[in-house]
């Protein structure tokens, strides 16, 4: 068994509603509310879901850029945070490629100036790390001599974020956290940058969270899929099981949602109905029950735990739990 690089438990942010609790108590948007996650060295694990669900704010999250309610992270065994591992220690080896490439520069520093920002601040010399963010350029497919003095607005935003992605590689990181990296990019230029995703985490022995609505290009791009809903883990599991043998009501109704050239293969009438509930006050029970065409009873008094047949593809659903109570669960029985 592999042990796990990253370590997610019991994550939780609550942004409290502004003007709330006047005459009752203070109201919370459930952003993140209680997730769970392992991320192994090497892996691609892709997250996914609806607009909303979570995604970006559990990245945020990871990244300490905005503080959570509760839950721990651990880094290589240690808590983020601790005397054992620094928030600057940890930021190091957990760096971040945001989805707006232009707003996630400063556009009174050059290209070179940006890259090699990172590592000044963290202690190396200016000379070495200029010639470090040359090097990056160069990797990432932009020539040195043209593009180390540009500023960003003199760049396309396939190129810009061909710089955020060098950027994030000047601290020679081990896990990179890529948020809608791609999503504002044409087709063409998409397919440019995640070859070079692909290139660099095999030359530099990457670890990546990759995080898009593009749901073909994460199956081409993870080893493992987690999909959220309204703020949870839905399901998690290998991509090829998750994309072709989801456990889950959701991810299934995800799965039909992806675009086809296969006119035997027209999606006819919505996979799924109605709008996700209001994460300030969510459903008791299964927070899908109220979209789900297989809810029972059950379903809306119980809140499933993530169980599944085979022990690395699991689905908070009554209906892989053994003995829940939903009709269509194994029971306790045949599952010991």
């Amino acid at each position: 068994m592999k042990v796990p690089l990253l370590t997610i438990r019991n994550l939780v942010k609550h942004f409290p509603v502004a003007g709330g609790g006047l005459f009752g108590p203070a109201k919370v948007v459930r952003a993140v509310d209680g997730v769970d996650f392992d991320v192994f060295p090497g892996e691609t694990l892709g997250i996914v879901g609806e607009s909303g669900c979570g995604k970006s704010t559990t990245a945020r999250l990871m990244m300490h850029l905005i503080a959570p309610t509760a839950g721990e992270i651990l880094f290589d065994g240690a808590k983020v945070g601790s005397p054992d591992l620094s928030l600057t220690g940890y930021r190091r080896q957990v760096q971040m490629v945001f989805q707006d490439s232009y707003a996630s520069l400063n556009p009174r520093l050059t290209i070179e100036a940006s890259i090699a920002f990172g590592p000044q601040v963290h202690g190396v010399g200016r000379p070495a790390a200029i010639a470090r963010a040359r090097d990056l350029l160069a990797r990432v497919g932009l020539d040195p001599s043209r593009f180390a003095g540009r500023y960003p607005h003199e760049l396309s935003g396939g190129q810009r974020q061909r710089v955020n992605i060098a950027r994030a590689l000047a601290l020679q990181p081990k896990v990179v956290i890529l948020d809608e990296a791609v999503s504002a990019l044409d087709k063409s230029v998409e397919a440019q940058v995640l070859n070079l995703l692909m290139d660099l985490k095999d030359e530099f022995a990457l670890t990546y969270l990759f995080i898009s609505h593009d749901l073909n290009v994460v199956r081409h791009m993870s080893d493992r899929v987690m999909v959220m809903y309204l703020g949870k883990v839905a399901e998690i599991g290998p991509a090829d099981a998750v994309f072709d043998a989801p456990l889950h009501p959701y991810s299934a109704a995800l799965t039909r949602s992806m675009p086809t050239m296969d006119p035997d293969r027209r999606t006819m009438e919505a996979p799924i109905s109605g709008d996700p509930p209001n994460p300030i006050d969510p459903p008791d029970g299964c927070r899908f029950h109220t979209r789900c065409v297989h809810a029972e009873a059950v379903c809306s008094a119980r809140q499933p735990a993530l169980a599944g047949a085979a022990q690395n593809h699991a689905a908070a659903c009554l209906m892989s739990e053994p003995g829940s109570g939903h009709s269509a669960a194994p029971s306790s029985r045949a599952a010991a």
